[in-house]
């Protein structure tokens, strides 16, 4: 049973802290060709586990490579709809203080990192990323735990936000 926010005497709205994605914040979805990306990735090691799966029942002649055969095949398509569901599960808002970011099916994660709490901002696209015309932004703190980063930026979007969380962090910094 979820708890509905309930005003406080300040007119703030409280927010239960076991609902992780609050209805106050403006949410921004990732690009959906990330889900490309993801099954791309996925079918390259789906083809490297099926070979070896293959090649086992091939030389041994055992049938447990062909339940391991299964299993893969299995695996394949659980996680080919899984895919799907977790890239829309991803998001991002940016508020006054603080970069807040979502992600998650069964354990839903909230990072909050303040943007005075930044180190320093990567983009980072590998060979398949931008292949789709993706970027990935990375936040870096002092602390490692609180790192977080935001996949499926299209490339514009991904230097528009690094650079507006750099001039946040520089601002935020300077004041402590």
């Amino acid at each position: 049973m979820t708890e509905t926010p309930a005003p406080m005497d300040s007119g703030e709205v409280r927010i239960n802290a076991l609902e992780p994605w609050p209805d106050t914040v403006d949410w921004r979805p990732v690009s959906h060709d990330l889900i490309w990306v993801e099954l791309v990735r996925l079918a390259i090691l789906l083809v490297i586990m099926l070979g070896a799966m293959v090649a086992g029942w091939v030389l041994v002649d055992h049938w447990i490579f062909g339940v391991g055969l299964g299993l893969v095949l299995l695996f394949g398509v659980w996680r080919a709809i899984v895919i799907g569901r977790a890239v829309r599960a991803w998001g991002y808002a940016e508020r006054e203080r603080d970069l807040l970011v979502r992600h998650g099916l069964l354990v839903r994660r909230l990072s909050i990192v303040p943007y005075a709490r930044m180190q320093f901002v990567d983009v980072t696209a590998g060979p398949l990323e931008r292949s789709f015309d993706l970027a990935t932004v990375q936040l870096h703190t002092a602390a490692a735990a609180s790192d977080a980063k935001v996949p499926g930026l299209r490339p514009a979007e991904a230097s528009r936000l690094r650079d507006r969380l750099t001039a946040l962090g520089a601002d935020r910094a300077e004041g402590l």
